[in-house]
């Protein structure tokens, strides 16, 4: 094929929203039943104990570790038609949703504390099990769709644009729907809200996978064997500190959005200028981050965004029963999850550019999966943290909205943002040791990027396209 005949390489406009948006649908259901919501239901509306919904969530903690890694390896060796991970996606979403919609129902004969505890389990271990199959794929996806650096990145800025709905629909939810303990219309209607909604989130997941298709050729890889991946992992030292930050990440944005459900509840604060200070930290940190990356590096950025969240919390914990010093922290929470968003799947990159640079192989599959191993424990921690010190400070979950002492005040605040900012300011400092940057890490991130041009103007040239810089 001539030169002349290659053209560009370009994921089509509707392919790019399609994806984006679809992983936005999946981490909006996550985050309802990872940060608040789910928890609130069977604490406050159903009647389950704090004790046993701390065990499930301990108890689910541990098929999380089993899960995630388990699946990475599996989906690195599918072989179909539609791909890699398509068929995770188009044909576990149903059972996804269906799964998603046993939280809410009110089944016979369950209202007991064991039953209960039974129905939130159980519904649980499904939910996850289809939910990292899916996430995992759409995470992985845009490496699937594309090959070059350019057409990815095509991909990366609708992401980051539908993220910010994985924040704002669970808050608005807060916000707008949340039912009082006792309120049974309410409870009802949020119950029916809940069904519904996952529906539509799995109709445009499902649908989703008629807009991308992946290149086969990943398919032909040869792939390291499980245990020889898992090691080569843990031995990467820059995967070892980012993991610092990514289980941090995980555990404040878990506990951050469920203690809303709390907070709002029982500490006389002013919604509105604290929602308002969130979204202007979250635009702000966006710019900011964007602006700052190239001149200060992902590493000092992190750094920084670490201890600006960290302040946040600290001030929150300290005087988070005013609105004034409240606002400043909701400001600063923004600039928190700003970072989250943008700098940590840069860092997550690096870490993947470093294990090439070390062994010669790309293996985001596997690095999905075992970061997932560490970081998603921390959605149940971060549960169980919260609902024990609350619980030891005084916290009645049979009283109604505002009925709350002061001692279990000051226990919602310690369990929703101490713990936070105490693991955000070691974070702060653990990342002093990441080894990614620099004159020396630059240099070997240009030599990568050399060979990636070359391996992509090969592949592209054989597909009848070129590769434009």
């Amino acid at each position: 094929m001539t030169t002349s005949a290659l053209q560009e390489e370009r994921v089509p406009l509707a392919s790019r929203i399609w994806i984006s948006l679809a992983d936005a649908s999946v981490a909006i259901l996550q985050a309802l039943v990872a940060a608040g919501a789910l928890t609130y239901y069977f604490v406050n509306l159903r009647g389950l104990s704090t004790y046993y919904t701390g065990i499930v969530w301990l108890l689910f903690g541990i098929w999380n570790a089993v899960n995630d890694p388990l699946f990475g390896y599996i989906s690195d060796r599918t072989k179909s038609k539609l791909g890699r991970r398509i068929p995770y996606i188009r044909y576990g979403t149903p059972i996804f949703v269906l799964s998603f919609i046993l939280f809410w129902l009110d089944l016979p004969g369950m209202n007991t504390q064991i039953g209960l505890f039974i129905q939130m389990l159980l519904a649980l271990f499904v939910y996850d099990s289809l939910y990292t199959a899916i996430a995992t794929s759409l995470y992985i996806m845009p490496y699937e769709v594309a090959i070059s650096n350019k057409a990815r990145s095509s991909i990366f800025v609708w992401k980051i644009i539908f993220m910010v709905f994985t924040i704002v629909v669970p808050v608005a939810i807060e916000g707008t729907i949340k039912p009082e303990v006792g309120d049974l219309a309410g409870i009802s209607f949020f119950r029916w809200f809940m069904i519904l909604f996952s529906i539509g989130m799995g109709l445009i997941i499902y649908f989703s996978t008629f807009f991308y298709k992946e290149k086969h050729y990943t398919q032909e890889d040869e792939q390291p064997g499980f245990f020889s991946a898992l090691l080569q992992c843990f031995s990467n030292r820059s995967f070892v500190i980012f993991e610092v930050i990514s289980f941090t990440i995980i555990f404040v944005q878990t506990s951050l959005m469920q203690g809303l459900w709390y907070y709002f509840d029982e500490v006389d604060v002013t919604r509105t200028p604290l929602y308002v200070a969130l979204a202007l930290g979250i635009v702000s940190g966006v710019f900011l981050w964007i602006n700052r990356r190239e001149p200060w590096g992902v590493k000092l950025s992190t750094r920084l965004f670490s201890l600006a969240f960290a302040l946040g919390c600290f001030i929150v914990v300290l005087f988070g029963k005013s609105t004034i010093p409240a606002t400043l922290g909701f400001f600063l929470f923004g600039i928190g999850f700003a970072g989250g968003m943008y700098l940590i799947p840069m860092m997550n990159g690096d870490v993947v550019d470093m294990d090439e640079h070390r062994t010669g192989l790309r293996r985001e599959g596997m690095y999905a999966g075992v970061n997932s191993f560490i970081t998603k424990p921390a959605i149940s921690i971060a549960q169980w943290v919260m609902l024990t010190l609350m619980t030891a400070w005084g916290y009645d979950q049979a009283l109604g909205k505002g009925l709350q002492s002061a001692s279990a005040e000051t226990g919602i605040l310690m369990g929703w943002v101490l713990v936070p900012g105490i693991l955000l300011f070691l974070s702060f400092v653990a990342l002093h040791w990441y080894p990614l940057d620099g004159a020396h890490w630059l240099g070997i991130k240009a030599r990568l990027a050399e060979i990636h041009k070359d391996k992509e103007r090969k592949y592209l040239e054989s597909q009848g396209y070129k590769l434009v810089e």
